[in-house]
């Protein structure tokens, strides 16, 4: 598999992750790749977990290669002094069109790996501004303060405007082009519609972070095909409601 490097030096490397890769291995099913192994095999040395993106989300993450690193590095996003940028497609038009979610998060009391809402969980914070909206859909970037799991994708889901293609907090359904084009019609060669997106439309595009020595980390990675291509059919077919600045 062939990863994408976007920043590496003696200390840390930087990927941008594709959608579908673990980040770390599954304890379930060891065999299944995972892009910290990728990264051993790719440097031939160790690698230093600093954060971590689901499963399906694509975008930038960042690595240590040396145990100073990783507790600098580990440090800085525990007090909170790593800007963190992602963007995202939500179902529905969302009002107000920015504004903060500063809602606790905790495990779901009943379904394993499921986060909720819970005024008795962890302080999660969450900005969010709209960028651009259709009638049905809207590009949203966020910005979040807080790292807690599944965080964008409960905050989302508890403004009733999940991430599309969420399977856990939304319906799951995969962005079909016949959603927004009127008079769909599938070619002679086709006998069934095929999903313009079938993953969770979610990708972390920016990074930054001061290195020890004081040197300023600014990486970026840019929002890939698959959502990239849902962005432009919906720009060609529907009316766009709101124009707002390019994410990237």
């Amino acid at each position: 598999m062939q990863i994408e490097t976007l920043y590496e030096d003696d200390e840390l490397i930087i990927v941008n992750k594709p959608a579908g890769l673990l980040v770390i291995p599954d304890r379930f099913n060891h065999e299944l790749p995972s892009l910290n192994r990728i990264l051993e095999s790719k440097t031939g040395q160790k690698i230093w977990v600093v954060h971590r993106l689901d499963k399906d989300t694509s975008g930038v993450i960042c690595f240590a290669k040396t145990e100073q690193a990783h507790r600098y590095l580990s440090i800085c996003f525990q007090e909170r002094d790593v800007n963190k940028f992602y963007a995202g497609l939500v179902t529905g038009i969302v009002i107000p069109p920015d504004g903060r979610i500063e809602s606790p998060i905790a495990e779901h009391p009943a379904v394993h790996g499921k986060m909720v809402v819970n005024r008795k969980g962890k302080v999660a914070v969450t900005d969010y501004r709209v960028v651009e909206q259709w009638p049905l859909y809207s590009l949203v970037q966020f910005q979040i303060h807080t790292g807690r799991t599944h965080q964008i994708r409960v905050h989302m889901a508890s403004i009733g405007h999940p991430i599309v293609c969420d399977e856990l907090y939304g319906d799951g359904q995969p962005f079909m082009l016949s959603n927004i084009k009127r008079k769909f019609r599938l070619s002679e060669k086709d006998e069934q519609e095929k999903p313009l997106l079938s993953r969770l439309a979610l990708h972390a595009y920016k990074l930054e972070f001061v290195k020890e020595d004081g040197t300023p980390v600014v990486v970026e990675a840019e929002i890939p095909r698959d959502i990239s291509a849902c962005i432009k059919q919906l720009n060609k077919w529907t009316k766009s409601k709101v124009n707002g600045d390019e994410v990237l």
